[in-house]
């Protein structure tokens, strides 16, 4: 077997080989469709290639894996020999590279499939728009508080009402201008998250995955689509610990020698739009009758209501995990709320509105029936409340380490 290394910077990549020991390098290849092409003919059918994940990386895998035995992308924060090296050049790196992964020390990247990679690019497509859009929507909220403007009596300023209090605020001709100016960029815009949202509804609308990810409380539609593209195969996680930490939620820990281990803040490693995802829908927990609201409550009285949203998010990333595994619809949901967001999800995805027809959404405008589910919440709400009443902080141990707190 050979092991083909290659160093990738924006257009030419560094190639290595190593071969019985022994590494030899081979030049430099263009980044370019043609290029790639000839190189990976000239390589073997036993042929092994490890690489950096980049920005171009599953480009230059398609070009190669029907070529070779394996193609394997490398995890660039956790290659210390590279990143720490005194002497870097691309020769040296794509090297590296190679003799890690001949010696079994390189820390990988999972290769997603086309879908899931189609569907993480329109994930972060509308996480841009939806920055820009608050970016042009504070820069709106500066002109009003620079000229001493008073707060807008309607909810929405961006509102159709709000759009009216806003014309007849007394700003300067150039102001007004470029408020305008904003306010057609946001409109613009918001056509712009409708596309992609309407492609992305498309694309998981048959998927029982993101189904089941809706019976979770605090979960809708866009929060569904975002974890399930950045999770893609949940049998990669071996526990529900593992996502955590790849979500960036786990904390960061310090132990050396007879010292006791030293918790720290969240690691934030990982899918960063994934984990601001799972706080917002911990937020969400936090006003919806149910277990996960009475864990943050538990939460929230002893370290404040940042740390219990987090903490919140945690716990919502082991049940998205065990949803999953197990295939099995979150055990609290309530149907008629969950009927109500996947047929936001059919609208998203640009199914008709059957107006005069009653679905099975309609259930959730049965006063009755909303407000026994709601009842049924609360109850399991309280019944985790009394289960959890009794635990108090262990005491601390004769070593000196730190007390913990059991936070099931």
């Amino acid at each position: 077997m050979r092991v083909v290394g290659l160093d990738v910077s924006r257009t030419v990549a560094e190639v290595a080989y190593l071969e019985r020991g022994a590494i030899r390098a081979g030049g430099q290849v263009e980044l370019q469709r043609p290029s790639l092409n000839a190189f990976a003919k000239q390589l073997r059918p036993s042929d092994e290639v490890v690489l950096e994940a980049t920005g171009n990386t599953h480009a230059i895998v398609a070009a190669l894996k029907a070529h070779v035995a394996k193609v394997v992308i490398a995890n660039p924060l956790q290659v210390r020999l590279i990143a720490e090296a005194k002497v870097k050049t691309d020769k040296i790196d794509a090297a590296v590279l190679a003799q890690l992964y001949a010696s079994g020390f390189l820390p990988q990247v999972w290769n997603p499939d086309e879908d899931t990679l189609a569907l993480r690019r329109q994930v972060a497509r509308r996480a841009q728009i939806v920055r820009q859009r608050t970016r042009l929507k504070n820069q709106i909220h500066a002109v009003l508080a620079a000229h001493l403007i008073p707060k807008c009596p309607v909810t929405d300023l961006f509102g159709k009402r709000g759009r009216a209090w806003l014309a007849e605020q007394p700003l300067p001709l150039d102001e007004r201008t470029a408020v305008e100016q904003r306010l057609r960029e946001l409109d613009r815009l918001a056509e712009d998250v409708q596309v992609v949202e309407r492609q992305t509804g498309a694309a998981v609308l048959d998927d029982a995955r993101v189904h089941q990810l809706l019976t979770i409380s605090g979960v809708n539609a866009t929060s569904a689509i975002a974890l399930l593209a950045a999770i893609g195969d949940i049998t990669r996680f071996r526990t529900p610990e593992k996502l955590v930490s790849y979500f960036g939620l786990n904390p960061c820990v310090y132990q050396s020698g007879l010292q006791p281990a030293k918790h720290g803040h969240i690691s934030k490693r990982g899918r960063s739009h994934a984990r601001a995802m799972l706080v917002e829908a911990a937020w969400a927990c936090a006003k919806a009758p149910g277990p996960l609201r009475a864990f943050f409550l538990r939460i929230r009285e002893r370290r404040g209501q940042q740390i219990a949203a987090v903490a919140t998010a945690r716990k919502l990333a082991v049940i998205v995990w065990h949803v999953l595994a197990d295939r099995k619809d979150y055990l609290w949901s309530r149907p008629a709320l969950v009927a109500v967001k996947r047929r936001a999800l059919e609208l998203q995805a640009g199914w008709p509105a059957t107006r005069g027809h009653r679905g099975a959404a309609a259930d959730y405008n049965i006063k009755e029936l909303r407000d026994r589910e709601r009842a049924l919440a609360e109850r399991a709400e309280h019944v985790y409340a009394r289960s959890v009443a009794h635990w108090q902080p262990k005491p601390k141990k004769s070593t000196g380490a730190a007390s913990s707190t059991r936070t099931r």
